[in-house]
Formats: C-alpha cells, sequence, structure tokens
C-alpha cells in the first residue's frame, strides 16, 4: 500500500511532457486502490467485537518453605484464558494460573477482570480494567495476598515511538488458622511423670498495599501477506521502566491451651505475637526490555515473547530472563 501511495504521489507531482503522455498510469485500478485502503484503515480504527481464546505458557518462580529455609524454584506456568470484547469498549476476561504440583497440572489462582478501552481516537488510546483474584488455599508456595488490583493504562499513538504510561494499584489482605496438637511432661519427681496434653492455635493476617507505576516507548514493525492473503506478522521492541511503592503488613499470634483432663476447661498457657510493617518509598524496581512477535494466519496467533528484567532493588542476580508464548484464536 505505501509504494502504491508513494507512486501515485509522484504521478501527479510530474508535470505534462511534450508527448502528452498521460499524468495518471491507466494500468493502475483507483477504484480497487482506495477501496483496499478505506477498507484497511477501516479495519485499524473502526472498533469491533470479537472473542479471544488463549493458552499462555512463561516460566515463574515460586517459593517453598522448607523445614529451615525458603527456597525458590523454577517451573512452567500455563495461563489459559477466555475474553470477549464489544465494540463500546468494553470487555471481560477470565483466567487462571495452572502449575505443576507433584504428579499433575492444577490451578492455584483465578482472575476476573472487567475492562473498557477507548480506541476511537487515533493519536490517543485510554483504558482502565479491574481485576479480582481468587486464590487456592492451602498452598506449598507461597503466594501473594492480593485480592484485587486497579490499572490505567495511556498511549499515544501519533509518533514513530509510540510511548505510553501506565498506572496500577493493588490491595488485598489474607488470614489462616493452624492448629497443632503437642504434650507437656511435667515431673513430680525421679519415678512420676504427668503428660498434659496441649494445643496451640496460630492465627496470621497479612495485608498488601502496592502502588506501581510504569513508563514505556515502543514501536511496531508490520509485515502483511508475506505468505498468504491472510498472514499478518508483527514485532514490537519496547523498553518499560516501573517504579512503586508498597506497604505489606504482617502480624502472628500464637495461643497454647493445656487441657484439664478433669474438668475438660482450656486454660491459656502460654501467648505470643510477631507483628512487622514495612512501608517503602517510591523507588525504581525495574528496567525491562521486550521483544514481542506475532504471527497471525487467519483467526489464529502465536505470540513469541522475550523478556530481559533488570531488578534494581535486588542484592544478586539482577537481570533475569524470562520468556512468554502465547497462542489462540479470534472469533
Amino acid at each position: 500500500i505505501l509504494i502504491c501511495l508513494v507512486a501515485c504521489a509522484q504521478l501527479s507531482a510530474q508535470k505534462p511532457k511534450e508527448n502528452n503522455l498521460p499524468a495518471v498510469d491507466p494500468t493502475i485500478n483507483y477504484d480497487e486502490l482506495f477501496s483496499a485502503l478505506d477498507s484497511f484503515f477501516d479495519s485499524l480504527y473502526t472498533p469491533r467485537s470479537f472473542a479471544v481464546i488463549n493458552v499462555g505458557l512463561k516460566n515463574s518462580y515460586y517459593n517453598y518453605k522448607t523445614s529451615s529455609s525458603v527456597a525458590s524454584f523454577e517451573k512452567l506456568t500455563i495461563t489459559p484464558t477466555v475474553g470477549y470484547y464489544h465494540k463500546s469498549g468494553l470487555g471481560v476476561n477470565v483466567s487462571s494460573e495452572v502449575v505443576k504440583d507433584a504428579a499433575r497440572f492444577s490451578p492455584y489462582q483465578y482472575a476476573v477482570s472487567g475492562s473498557y478501552d477507548y480506541l476511537k481516537n487515533r493519536k490517543l488510546a485510554t483504558g482502565l480494567m479491574l481485576t479480582q483474584f481468587f486464590t487456592k488455599d492451602p498452598l506449598p508456595f507461597y503466594t501473594s495476598p492480593l485480592k484485587s488490583e486497579a490499572a490505567v493504562y495511556f498511549l499515544y499513538r501519533k509518533y514513530w515511538i509510540k510511548p505510553m504510561v501506565s498506572v496500577n494499584y493493588g490491595w488485598g489482605n489474607r488470614t489462616s488458622y493452624s492448629q497443632n496438637q503437642g504434650y507437656i511432661t511435667k515431673l513430680k519427681n525421679k519415678k512420676h511423670k504427668i503428660t498434659i496434653p496441649t494445643t496451640t492455635t496460630t492465627t496470621t493476617e497479612e495485608t498488601i498495599n502496592d502502588v506501581t507505576v510504569a513508563a514505556s516507548v515502543k514501536h511496531d514493525f508490520y509485515w502483511i501477506n508475506l505468505v498468504s492473503k491472510k498472514d499478518f506478522v508483527r514485532f514490537t521492541p519496547q523498553l518499560t521502566f516501573t517504579g512503586g511503592t508498597e506497604k505489606f503488613g504482617f502480624n502472628e499470634a500464637s495461643n497454647m491451651y493445656i487441657s484439664n483432663s478433669k474438668t475438660g476447661v482450656n486454660v491459656l498457657y502460654n501467648s505470643q505475637n510477631v507483628y512487622l510493617n514495612s512501608n517503602s518509598k517510591f523507588q525504581a524496581i525495574a528496567l525491562t526490555l521486550f521483544l514481542k512477535t506475532e504471527f497471525s494466519f487467519g483467526k489464529f496467533f502465536v505470540q513469541p515473547q522475550a523478556l530481559l528484567n533488570y531488578y534494581f532493588p535486588a542484592s544478586d542476580n539482577k537481570l533475569t530472563p524470562n520468556y512468554v508464548v502465547n497462542g489462540g484464536i479470534i472469533l
């Protein structure tokens, strides 16, 4: 299309020669050309309703608590997603996180999102999204107490390099209970011992409030109809800076009760309370280089992505590579 536009511009700017050759190339079907151009721009800027079924693969890190320490393991995570987006801008999305637990893959978290995108302006695209998380309990690895997220983004599309700013606010809390049975041995003398049953009840409360701001620049390179009339290839390098604040609260209360065998009444024997509250100021979190590719064949698409993250707060292993592969169908 760009080649045809340049050719047309050059032909219209030429002056008639002495032999009176026509200034317009009669071999070009201009009605068909401009009809194709109209359809192309309509497909880019006209909102349409569509549904997406997507499956993503990525490498993730999970922290498992052992008897003496916490160990981190890298595991393959599968993310199936179903979404519907109306031409008015409203959308709904349901996804889950699936990881191999023991000998089989099982979902450990679900997310339901509602969104609105305003795309009618050719210069500025903006939107917002609300997400609610549902996490399985108990789990052998640690997950954040995050329950809800709200995000808004602004993308300026006029420049060759497109700047984008997004703001994300997440919050949530979690309460867990555990109960352990034990015994206390009381010595009356060397020959007589009394064993008293005990019950220890532990209540753990976690809260989190997290604000993240991301600023990025990107450019999309397109190739259309390389192999067939329905294929589409896009390559997008993107550089993103992420910063934010975090407030984390932790409170754990442990109460030990002794059971009186004669009366059946539990008597409080010992009580412990651990409280932690950390609140970080705005700080740089990460600088991430994305290399995104997309291959579309009609309604089907595959999106391999490579990520290189530089984490500023980390004491070691600051540079971490990641990958994501999405594949699905647009209906």
